[in-house]
């Protein structure tokens, strides 16, 4: 409360001197003659700039085989551009596309080359028919390198009838 009387108070006093004053560009305090203004002033802003822009751009590494590009221009409310890139089936799709506040965004996409599509080789196993011996006796060993190391030996008797 004190702040504000004492607020009061020193404008009373510079208004009674004659030291305050505005105008209609700028608003002062003058203390015994020595002057201190701020100007205002009214800065033009533009609230409505039309975005215009283009870009565009391209990757192509040989190493992993990606490739694509892009590019795009933009005047207004009006956009139009396009790209492409390398699927894995070995096409090329490319998109070209416009956009605008009537139509919305509409693309067309296109594409390029034959899909080709790796075999995948599966090997089946082979069936051996079964041989059944009837009171046999048998000595049997084996060794086996394909595809890792075995080795087995065996020694049996039997006795049936087929």
């Amino acid at each position: 409360m004190i702040t504000h009387v004492i607020a009061f108070a020193l404008f009373a006093a510079l208004a009674h001197a004659g030291g305050i004053g505005s105008g209609g560009l700028g608003t002062g305090i003058g203390l015994g003659g020595v002057g201190l203004g701020i100007a205002k002033t009214a800065a033009v802003v533009d609230l409505y700039a039309p975005p215009n822009y283009e870009f565009q751009y391209a990757v192509g590494d040989p190493q992993t085989g990606d490739r694509k590009e892009q590019t795009e221009v933009r005047v207004g409310d009006l956009v139009k551009g396009q790209y492409s890139l390398a699927e894995p089936d070995g096409t090329l799709r490319v998109v070209k596309y416009t956009s605008d506040d009537i139509n919305g965004f509409n693309a067309v996409v296109e594409r390029i080359g034959k899909a080709v599509h790796p075999q995948v080789l599966v090997q089946k196993a082979i069936a051996v028919p079964a041989v059944a011996v009837a009171g046999g006796r048998g000595l049997g060993g084996s060794l086996g390198l394909e595809g890792g190391l075995g080795l087995g030996a065996g020694l049996g008797y039997g006795l049936g009838k087929l």
